[in-house]
């Protein structure tokens, strides 16, 4: 299949989910399927998603920079770029949902990762956890699933250059400090 059908098939599914924008829970997470995790939390913070707090998976490999996830348009704060990432399971470790969802989102697998620290956003009533790893075995991103709009390797200095998530946007200084001193 090429390139060009690979993007239609995938901005078709992208499209099929917008009219499920509005839902109560995300798109792909209806029915029996559904996990407890998959729900909105409010506070005096706002609203977020994931009932046991959600984590994204921040993954650096030396030759190609961060991995990035342009997200649907669909999804909260959609058409930005973030992490791989979402709602945690009950009892779930974030380093563990972290590299669930970055499977089942980006096909990042476990094996080729190693971490190299969280870092952790807690407001009370929900937090989110960034799990930075480092490829130690190179591997290719691949969509799969309708919460992506493309994966991208940028180098670390573009990052700030792009229409980042408000949180991930917030939160990168910090993170690419970290990421110079342990990556």
């Amino acid at each position: 299949m090429n390139e060009r059908n690979t993007q239609a098939q995938h901005s078709a599914a992208a499209a099929r989910f917008i009219q499920d924008a509005a839902a109560p829970v995300r798109p792909g997470h209806l029915g029996s399927m559904r996990d407890p995790g998959d729900a909105w939390v409010e506070g005096p913070e706002g609203k977020f998603w994931g009932k046991f707090g959600s984590a994204g998976l921040l993954v650096f490999d030396g030759g190609r920079g961060v991995l990035l996830q342009h997200r649907a348009v669909w999804s909260h704060h959609g058409g930005t770029w973030g992490l791989p990432g979402g709602a945690l399971h009950e009892g779930e470790a974030a380093v563990d949902g972290a590299l669930r969802e970055a499977w089942e989102e980006a096909g990042v697998p476990g094996e080729s990762v190693e971490l190299l620290f969280t870092s952790v956003w807690d407001i009370g009533y929900w937090s989110y956890t960034t799990v930075a790893v480092s490829a130690v075995e190179p591997f290719e991103a691949v969509i799969s699933d309708p919460e992506s709009l493309a994966l991208e390797w940028f180098a670390p200095e573009d990052v700030a250059g792009l229409p980042l998530h408000p949180g991930f946007e917030k939160a990168w200084p910090g993170l690419l400090e970290r990421l110079q001193t342990n990556g």
